[in-house]
């Protein structure tokens, strides 16, 4: 799917200004997953992206969009086209975690920037570091440790943890156990892309746990508490945003209600830029937008303000320009760590009914400013 010079001048009415272009484009390579299971993500994430460039205006962006099928081996073939064939300059999109650790180191070691949408292991937070690839989402630890520290607050002495063997469900237990520093009922790490959670459920139902904090993103997360739902356990839930997120809380339906889950965005936070973005998301997409959309949509618009202060081609004035962070964010305050990852507020939702759709709203700040555990070992 190739996508290029995407708005018409017409469409800066829509933002008011645009963005000062450059006379060199910028060609983007967006790797993401589009079909199979996690796919919802990967297409809020290019819809969200592709929002911020038409309201922009800027025919100077060049987009091309792969779908990497939730395969390392593929996103890893799809770079080196983007890459080599392509000629992109920038690399951006990638949902998991494992396919971003196959594809960033050797993205930026051939001189790409990469702007993660999603994925932040955190391999690549500390020693593994590049001047070259930003965060625009969170550190992976982030909205777990989040989480622990809400667990800690609300009084929950014996929580149940889980979460999928892979370097973002490793580092969301890590992250939870950071901020929450107390006792566990258990924790268990299950297969990437299981459904059947009968056994983790009779885990819980003989651990004497007092609560469960699971992080089990898309079709993994709808599984789960469904089944939990039907097994009669009754013990408040936590989560991170991932399981609890527009994009599927349709499909998880009652059993999702009053859960508490943490985001570092929401479609109420007040601010005028988030106010633009959900309504022209549900205006261009006819649905709420999710967090990955979001996410998408800030990737968008810190490139183009790097675009209207720097050329892609003077490496240093635009890593510069991207440090600096100088756009109108969804979340309101945001800036970069000296490791290149957001320091920024991260809130409590609670699932609610609005009508006959699903959503969340925003209870309570968990950790404001906060910024991962990781900068002190980033040498750059």
């Amino acid at each position: 799917m190739k996508l290029t010079s995407l708005v018409a001048a017409a469409c800066m009415a829509l933002t008011g200004t645009a963005a000062l272009a450059q006379d060199a484009p910028v060609k983007v390579g967006m790797i993401t997953t589009l079909s199979g299971g996690g796919a919802g993500l990967g297409i809020d994430t290019r819809d969200g992206f592709l929002l911020a460039a038409k309201l922009a205006g800027n025919d100077n962006l060049d987009i091309v969009v792969e779908d990497d099928q939730r395969k390392p081996d593929i996103a890893v073939q799809l770079a080196d086209k983007m890459i080599q064939s392509e000629k992109v300059d920038v690399l951006t999109g990638i949902v998991w975690s494992n396919l971003a650790m196959a594809v960033v180191p050797a993205a930026t070691a051939q001189g790409k920037f990469y702007l993660s949408t999603n994925a932040a292991p955190s391999a690549l937070a500390g020693k593994g570091c590049n001047p070259n690839y930003f965060s625009v989402s969170y550190q992976n630890d982030n909205l777990h440790e989040a989480a622990g520290a809400y667990v800690k607050d609300a009084g929950y002495t014996k929580p149940f943890i889980l979460a999928p063997n892979y370097p973002a469900g490793q580092d969301s237990l890590t992250g939870f156990k950071r901020l929450y520093g107390g006792e566990l009922a258990g924790e268990v790490y299950t297969k990437l892309g299981q459904t059947d959670y009968a056994a983790e459920i009779a885990q819980i139902r003989a651990s004497g746990a007092d609560s469960i904090f699971f992080f089990l993103p898309g079709g993994m997360g709808i599984s789960f508490l469904k089944q939990y739902a039907d097994s009669g356990l009754d013990l408040p839930v936590v989560g991170p945003a991932f399981s609890f997120d527009q994009g599927i809380l349709q499909a998880v339906g009652d059993a999702a209600m009053g859960v508490k889950n943490t985001s570092q965005w929401n479609k109420d936070i007040d601010n005028a830029a988030n106010a633009t973005f959900v309504e022209e998301f549900q205006k261009e997409y006819g649905r709420l937008p999710s967090l990955y959309a979001a996410q998408g949509y800030d990737t968008a618009n810190l490139l183009l303000s790097a675009m209207a202060k720097a050329d892609v081609s003077d490496a240093d004035a635009f890593r510069a320009a991207l440090k600096a962070a100088e756009f109108d964010s969804v979340r309101g305050d945001f800036s970069f760590a000296a490791n290149n990852h957001p320091i920024q507020d991260i809130y409590v939702r609670e699932v609610i009914k609005e009508g006959d759709v699903f959503t969340n709203k925003i209870i309570g700040t968990a950790l404001e400013d906060h910024s991962n555990a990781y900068v002190d070992e980033c040498s750059m």
